[in-house]
């Protein structure tokens, strides 16, 4: 058939593929075995969930045709944005390329963070660098928390007191 009104053609034809139960929706597993970064690798599970959620208007855990057009079109954004700070083209992002990403999104983070991110996010090897599932996925969650943060950092001095609480239920809230 045709793509339906305001849905792109090439995703229209690329969701029928994906939806491999025929069910009309895309679960986080049906978008994993769609997804692959560049060396070749499936997206990893948190990513697909985390992005199937967000594009998830009805919390089915499921999205339509309309919120896949419109998840392309995020991966897109997020890819030119990744290809943008893979300064050497490797495919991958690594520490300095991180640092540099960081700074230009406005995020003002020590290289001791961006270690931390590399050590949970990165493939193990002896030039940990970060893919772009992960890449897409460390975005989306500092973006979140940085939300949370500045709802309670009204005077935007960097620092806020929080009740253990108050923060469990920031974490909640934004992450899961």
């Amino acid at each position: 058939g045709n793509a339906p009104p305001g849905v792109d053609p090439e995703a229209f034809a690329w969701f029928q593929a994906v939806d491999a139960d025929g069910s009309g929706s895309i679960t986080a597993k049906e978008l994993k075995q769609a997804l692959v970064n560049s060396n070749w690798s499936a997206f990893n599970d948190e990513t697909c969930l985390l992005m199937i959620n967000m594009f998830d208007k009805t919390r089915s855990g499921r999205i339509d045709v309309y919120g896949f057009s419109a998840l392309l079109n995020f991966i897109r954004q997020w890819k030119n944005l990744f290809q943008q700070y893979d300064r050497d083209q490797s495919g991958s992002i690594s520490f300095s390329e991180l640092q540099q990403a960081f700074s230009q999104m406005g995020y003002n983070l020590s290289p001791q963070f961006s270690q931390l991110l590399l050590a949970r996010y990165a493939q193990r090897s002896s030039n940990p660098s970060i893919q772009l599932d992960r890449f897409i996925q460390i975005c989306m969650q500092l973006q979140s928390t940085t939300d949370a943060f500045r709802e309670k950092d009204t005077g935007l001095v960097g620092n806020v007191r929080l009740s253990y609480e108050d923060f469990l239920t920031m974490v909640v809230t934004r992450m899961m």
